[in-house]
């Protein structure tokens, strides 16, 4: 027990110094794994495990025991059981035991307007009985959906989150270097739950100015949704991916979706709180814009040139991300570990980096275990300042 404790006492070093502006001892391993992945991997029914959380512990025990990481790699922030509840249409569970988010939108074009006004009402009263069919009745059979939606989201999420902080304390794992918050940027928002992707392209060429008053109504939101439960702490985080900008021509991208996502960061990092961005898609066009926002916003990168966005960004922000988890299923172990050793090679010097791959691994069979474990172990081996 001393041991482990040891050992988590050095692997909250490596983030504390990693966030602090000094050289780690060593590059840190942050690696998140699907709650699919873990049930996968541990031979369980996918959709079973899903409905009962108390099975989570012995998936969750067994990935975080095979898998070489510096932080927790169990994540699980959505249950089906309160979807089933309040009929949702954005999250509905497919025959094998996936979540699935398909395209639909809850936000009509006439609803702009109202929205801008008072964004809340708008998505208390017409958005969510549009999303989720349950709460499409009166109001006191509505107040009765929520409740039960409201009862099993908070029973599922908390016994997943003791049984995650549970497992950290058990295998030394540092509780900080993921990230403890979670919102998006406001055009993304629009984008994602309300108009849908299809909408909103159109929207921005029908009526500009209601978007743009839209996604700086939203704003307010997003920073709300932002902050953590706690105060915040220089070595917690937001998470935000961010999905429509390389869909956006750049003159787009500076109307529509710069403005009030960077507003959103710096009032994040005033009050206290960085920003960990997964930055989806080709971002390269948008570096110049990336590099503005606060110093030591953390970027998980899907694709790009990793040399160019070290040079680029790596001075001020904290990179990852990088590492194609195709390779993982595709390549041979020496070809796998040749990678990290390249990209180690091009983003570790100077510090300002963590490991981890260039999205988060969904399922067991979608890699070669043999593969990802090699790599780990390379990369906690290999990676010493």
């Amino acid at each position: 027990m001393a041991d482990m404790k040891a050992l988590q006492q050095e692997r909250i070093q490596l983030f504390k110094d990693l966030y602090d502006n000094k050289l780690p001892k060593r590059v840190p391993i942050n690696l998140v794994l699907s709650v699919e992945f873990a049930i996968q991997y541990a031979g369980m029914d996918l959709a079973q495990a899903q409905w009962d959380t108390s099975m989570l512990e012995i998936a969750f025990d067994k990935m975080c025991g095979d898998f070489i990481t510096d932080t927790n790699p169990a994540m699980a922030f959505r249950y089906p059981s309160y979807y089933k509840i309040l009929g949702a249409r954005n999250f509905v569970m497919s025959s094998s035991g996936f979540l699935q988010h398909p395209e639909v939108h809850g936000f009509e074009t006439e609803d702009y307007d109202y929205f801008i006004q008072s964004p809340y009402d708008c998505i208390m009263e017409r958005v969510l009985p549009r999303i989720y069919t349950e709460l499409d009745t009166n109001p006191v059979q509505r107040s009765i959906v929520f409740a039960k939606a409201f009862k099993a989201f908070f029973d599922d999420v908390v016994n997943g989150n003791i049984i995650i902080a549970k497992l950290t304390e058990k295998y030394g794992f540092s509780p900080i270097g993921g990230f403890d918050g979670f919102c998006e940027a406001p055009f993304d928002f629009m984008s994602d739950q309300l108009r849908g992707f299809k909408n909103i392209v159109g929207d921005i060429r029908r009526i500009p100015d209601k978007v743009v008053g839209a996604c700086e109504a939203a704003l307010p939101l997003m920073i709300k949704t932002g902050m953590p439960p706690h105060p915040p702490s220089p070595y917690g985080a937001t998470f935000i991916p961010l999905h429509m900008a390389p869909f956006l021509r750049e003159k787009d991208f500076e109307k529509y979706y710069w403005p009030t996502f960077k507003k959103l960061v710096d009032d994040l990092a005033a009050s206290g709180q960085s920003a960990y961005l997964f930055v989806e898609h080709d971002w390269t066009r948008f570096l110049d814009y990336l590099y503005e926002l606060p110093e030591n916003t953390r970027m998980m990168f899907e694709y790009g040139d990793p040399k160019l966005i070290k040079d680029k960004l790596g001075k001020k922000h904290i990179l990852t991300g990088f590492y194609p988890i195709t390779l993982l299923k595709t390549a041979t172990k020496q070809q796998c570990i040749d990678k990290a050793k390249e990209l180690i090679d091009i983003l570790a010097p100077g510090g300002k980096y963590m490991f981890t791959f260039d999205k988060n691994i969904i399922t067991a069979d979608s890699v070669n275990i043999e593969n990802l474990q090699a790599v780990l172990e390379y990369v906690s081996e290999n990676a010493n300042y």
